[in-house]
């Protein structure tokens, strides 16, 4: 059997990233509330996606319009960030998505 290379392996986690990044920006959240520039940050780093502001806070702002998201104003070194924070809506939205994804992989013998 020959295993995938890690260039496949990272398309992979990247098509991923981009096709489910709401999903994704609530995993990271959920880790540890976030605000928008560490959220940037962390997904270069960890994903070596090149994620805009522009496309990032509509997203941030729709996940708090939907009830999954909840931002508080924090000051830090006298400026102040809206750090981000999941609500138990979105746990449970995340919970949803875990149990749909176990669903759909389950049992799904795939040969090549």
């Amino acid at each position: 059997m020959t295993y995938p290379s890690e260039s496949f392996k990272n398309q992979i986690v990247q098509r991923i990233f981009r096709n489910f990044l709401d999903i994704m920006i609530l995993k990271l959240v959920q880790k540890e509330p976030m605000w928008g520039y560490k959220i940037i940050k962390h997904v270069e780093e960890e994903y070596q996606i090149k994620l805009r502001h522009g496309a990032l806070y509509p997203l941030l702002n729709n996940l708090e319009k939907k009830g999954v998201l909840r931002s508080r104003k924090e000051a830090k070194d006298g400026r102040v960030r809206k750090v981000y924070e999941i609500t138990s809506k979105g746990i449970q939205f995340l919970h949803a998505y875990n149990e749909v994804l176990q669903e759909q992989t389950k049992d799904q013998d795939i040969h090549i």
